[in-house]
């Protein structure tokens, strides 16, 4: 096979490898996804293809003197990815979130780095064994995938009282707290400011389906996921 064809292959299967864990990332609604995880396996592939044949494409005659450290460069990827991976970590109060995402751009890094060197069989496994750590070990945590959604009322003296409305969100399973309330006694109005936590799929829909059912609300504003 010809050299460049076989590093374009090289790069080329560091990239769809990393996808794939990119796409595990994707379904679930994480910041870093498919693209983000497909082009930080395409850097670290191509890094390391320029780190094992950089010294090949300079042009060097027998009998020249010259050294070339070809781990370099695959070092700097390493400690480089950790700037990328920290901006993936988010911190709401007391609770980290994107820890495991982060670890999944240090792992398509490390993919990326053995396909761009040639070990196939190597970079296919590591996936392989990514995808079952993400998908299968994720039935063993108690992992809360909802989003958790600020929610304004305008109410009027129809509506149902706080406590019943409350009740009403948590038996459709929507995880309502409160937040605060204001009553604007000239226009009979109050507002209420909940924070919900929706399920991914359809939760919208089954909060709109709820409020909608329910006397008295005037207005609502569901703000986006904080």
């Amino acid at each position: 096979m010809n050299l460049d064809v076989e590093l374009i292959v090289r790069i080329i299967i560091g990239t769809a490898l990393g996808g794939i864990i990119g796409y595990e990332r994707d379904i679930h609604g994480r910041p870093a996804g498919l693209r983000t995880h497909a082009l930080v396996a395409l850097a670290s592939a191509t890094f390391m293809v320029v780190s094992t044949h950089l010294a090949y494409y300079q042009g060097y005659h027998q009998g020249d003197f010259t050294e070339v450290d070809g781990s370099r460069i695959a070092a700097s990827v390493v400690s480089g990815i950790g700037f990328l991976a920290g901006g993936a970590i988010l911190r709401t109060g007391v609770s980290i979130q994107g820890l495991t995402t982060a670890a999944g751009l240090w792992l398509v890094a490390a993919i990326g780095l053995c396909a761009g060197g040639g070990m196939y069989a190597e970079s296919v496994a590591a996936t392989i064994i990514g995808v079952v750590a993400l998908t299968v070990l994720r039935r063993f945590e108690d992992k809360d995938d909802r989003v958790r959604r600020r929610l304004l009322l305008t109410l009027t003296d129809e509506a149902s009282t706080t406590e019943e409305l409350v009740e009403k969100l948590a038996r459709i399973d929507l995880l309502p707290t409160i937040e605060g309330w204001n009553k604007e006694s000239a226009a009979a109005l109050r507002q209420l400011t909940l924070a919900v936590r929706l399920p991914r799929t359809n939760g919208e829909a089954k909060l709109v389906a709820a409020l909608e059912a329910e006397p008295g609300i005037t207005r609502m504003q569901l703000d986006p996921p904080s």
